[in-house]
């Protein structure tokens, strides 16, 4: 199996897009995290699903997070406001790294050590020609998995 062939379709976002629109995104089609997508197309980031959630923890939660079980359901279900007016750049960590990236004839395993390696539950496909870079889908781990399932004899 090859990178491409892996590939699927993937939500993305870019810097720009509205968080509260991106953790809808997330939420909908149950993401572990959304790819960021700079100019022309190029993978820039992911950003965790994880992430998403800590911008909703006020940050004195965040401090002590003893302090959680003080506040009362009605106000914990209004937690998603803090999301309000940011966009996908302010709830990036600020050191963000690049997303891995697969060239389309990696294999599986180079996919695997890339995703183990980077601790990312996604790894980008990529074909870079003359003309530029093309998004040709997402790897993510549970798809990964399941591919390499689907070749595994089961036990006897």
């Amino acid at each position: 199996m090859r990178a491409r062939d892996l590939a699927i379709q993937y939500e993305t976002v870019t810097t720009d897009t509205e968080a509260l629109a991106a953790a809808r995104l997330m939420a909908e089609h149950r993401l572990p995290g959304l790819l960021v997508l700079g100019g022309g197309g190029v993978p820039t980031a992911i950003l965790p699903a994880s992430q998403m959630i800590k911008m909703l923890v006020p940050e004195y939660v965040l401090e002590d997070p003893t302090l959680a079980a003080v506040i009362d359901e009605k106000h914990a279900d209004r937690l998603c406001a803090a999301l309000r007016g940011r966009t996908v750049g302010d709830c990036l960590p600020s050191k963000a790294t690049p997303p891995p990236i697969a060239s389309p004839d990696d294999t599986a395993l180079e996919v695997a050590a890339l995703m183990a390696g980077r601790r990312s539950p996604l790894v980008a496909v990529v074909e870079q020609n003359p003309g530029g870079t093309r998004l040709l889908g997402v790897i993510t781990a549970a798809h990964l998995l399941d591919r390499l399932l689907d070749v595994t004899p089961p036990t006897p």
